[in-house]
């Protein structure tokens, strides 16, 4: 925060700053992720996770993906910002060897319970009508993870305006967590399995990109951002999720035998 700090001051114009600046990076992001997995997935189209082609339009996606990346970038400047002119609870713990990996985990632990039962909301009744553009794609893109309603990015990414206010997370292990969530849920989007190991299966609750794509394919599975334990815990996981990412991985190592 160094240099809005000294460029922009800690008025007004430090905040537009950070939106502007965070927009920017966002899109860089969206733009560079999504032409590297395009291209990946041109490489390994035997990885591809379902049959059916996607039938809605790119542009569509990227173009709401923009508008919803702005939003994104003000929640993320909200909170900052109010770490910046000291509004919250507790002063950032100082950067060191032990606090990065400390916070950059507890705040994938604490999102990934924001996610989950905010998706969950997302789903009623009363509130699907918010979270339907989203799921108008059955068969997800790269292109597909931030498009949607704002009030779906809301539930999402409030998050983001919030969490400063009560953990001192230093600012820069926020920015990363931003980052990893950006890039992981493109990924997570990008309709072809590239990551399936035994650590995205039971009993460990780290996930791949067939996680996500079936709750596109059934929509009442599989509702978690990061990680599997709630929906292990509350019995919304997908029942075939750990049989199919076994299944990827003896798909990778019958390529690795062809190739030998």
């Amino acid at each position: 925060m160094e240099f809005f700090v000294g460029s922009f001051g800690t008025g007004p114009m430090a905040f537009l700053a950070m939106v502007v600046g965070l927009y920017a990076t966002s899109l860089v992001v969206l733009f560079t992720t999504g032409t590297v997995m395009t291209l990946l997935n041109k490489r390994h189209p035997d990885r591809k996770i379902q049959k059916r082609e996607p039938t809605h339009d790119a542009l569509r996606d990227i173009r709401s993906s923009m508008k919803q990346l702005m939003i994104t970038s003000v929640c993320l400047s909200i909170g900052l910002y109010a770490q910046m002119k000291g509004w919250t609870l507790f002063a950032p713990v100082a950067l060191s060897w032990w606090s990065v990996p400390l916070f950059f985990v507890i705040s994938l632990m604490l999102h990934d319970t924001w996610f989950y039962w905010g998706h969950r909301i997302l789903h009623t009744k009363m509130f699907y009508r918010f979270h339907k553009p989203h799921h108008m794609t059955v068969t997800p893109t790269v292109w597909s993870n931030d498009a949607g309603s704002s009030v779906d990015t809301l539930f999402a990414h409030s998050y983001y305006a919030l969490v400063l206010f009560v953990v001192p997370m230093p600012a820069l292990v926020f920015l990363g967590h931003r980052l990893f969530d950006q890039i992981s849920a493109a990924v997570g989007h990008c309709g072809y399995e590239h990551f399936a190991s035994p650590s995205a299966r039971k009993p460990w609750p780290l996930l791949c990109t067939l996680y996500h794509d079936q709750h596109h394919q059934y929509f009442v599975y599989n509702y978690a951002n990061y990680f599997s334990f709630w929906d292990r815990f509350c019995g919304t996981i997908h029942p075939t999720y750990d049989e199919r990412v076994e299944g990827f991985e003896e798909l990778y190592a019958a390529g690795k035998r062809d190739q030998a």
